[in-house]
């Protein structure tokens, strides 16, 4: 499994980690998927995994990199402290490796929500802080109410299919060393599986596979994961879709196969663009 620096720090973590969102598959998976390399696995107080990952891992927690999150309902400072301890009580460890903020709530202060996590910080309960579905202002806004510590991640939508992060925060995140958590790579395993329709993106993808000796979700993992600053955390209940998913690491697509993907699965992010673009000249005289 190959590795990524995370944010500025000197941490190494796998390229491809384990999401636990809607995750029943007991542990067996995730054991299966840290022997092969997948060490970082991601989970959130609101997932009711929490429980599941410390008991998967409580024999080899010296091995993991566990992330978790505390809701965005949560973001008062004192609310923020409790969910930390009872991540760490249902984790079953006495450490944070990331503690995100899951979700950007404007009704609470950010420099409030962004004390208390550098307090966690402080007291040892937590070593390394980050976010996730910022958009860039919000992400700008949060390292700006930072004192002492930097925000290392921002966990974002990103695969194939959803590249709205490619219009700026892919970049920002990039220039600030501020790694990207990929979640739902797979867009729900729509880009794991030749069953999904015939169109011209999948036969793209599906050629590429074919050329690679990969599978489709091998191939769509790897082309997450080819962005510098890209990790991946997607989803697998079974040990066999777990092993597939760690070996979407240690190999590369060439840059002509990345293009081609990027061709055949940009239209989304050109219409998005183009909404936007008819949103702005709509507007604009309303403002002016």
């Amino acid at each position: 499994m190959e590795t990524k620096r995370l944010g500025g720090t000197d941490v190494m973590l796998p390229e491809i980690g384990l999401g636990c969102w809607k995750y029943r598959g007991g542990a067996e998976p995730l054991r299966h998927g840290v022997e092969l390399g997948a060490f970082l696995l991601d989970t959130a107080e609101i997932y009711g995994t929490e429980e599941l990952v410390g008991a998967a891992i409580s024999d080899i927690r010296d091995r993991v990199f566990i992330a978790t999150k505390v809701s965005g309902r949560h973001l008062r400072h004192d609310e923020v402290l409790r969910a930390a301890e009872g991540s760490l009580k249902r984790l079953g460890t006495g450490v944070i490796d990331l503690y995100q903020i899951h979700w950007p709530n404007p009704a609470v202060p950010i420099r409030e929500t962004m004390r208390a996590m550098e307090t966690l910080v402080d007291r040892g309960i937590v070593r390394y802080i980050g976010v996730s579905q910022f958009s860039t202002d919000e992400l700008r806004a949060a390292q700006s109410a930072m004192n002492h510590y930097p925000i290392v991640s921002n966990q974002a939508l990103y695969n194939l299919n959803a590249r709205r992060i490619e219009m700026g925060l892919l970049d920002y995140c990039e220039q600030h060393q501020v790694t990207v958590i990929a979640y739902t790579p797979l867009d729900d395993g729509r880009l794991a599986s030749p069953s999904n329709g015939r169109s011209r993106r999948m036969e793209v993808l599906a050629a590429i596979a074919a050329q690679t000796n990969k599978t489709m979700g091998q191939v769509a993992l790897n082309w997450c994961i080819s962005h510098p600053s890209v990790i991946a955390i997607p989803k697998s209940n079974s040990v066999t879709r777990t092993a597939e998913n760690c070996l979407a690491s240690g190999w590369r697509l060439t840059p002509d196969q990345i293009e081609q993907l990027d061709a055949a699965f940009s239209w989304k992010v050109e219409r998005v663009r183009a909404l936007l673009g008819d949103f702005k000249r709509r507007v604009r005289p309303r403002l002016s």
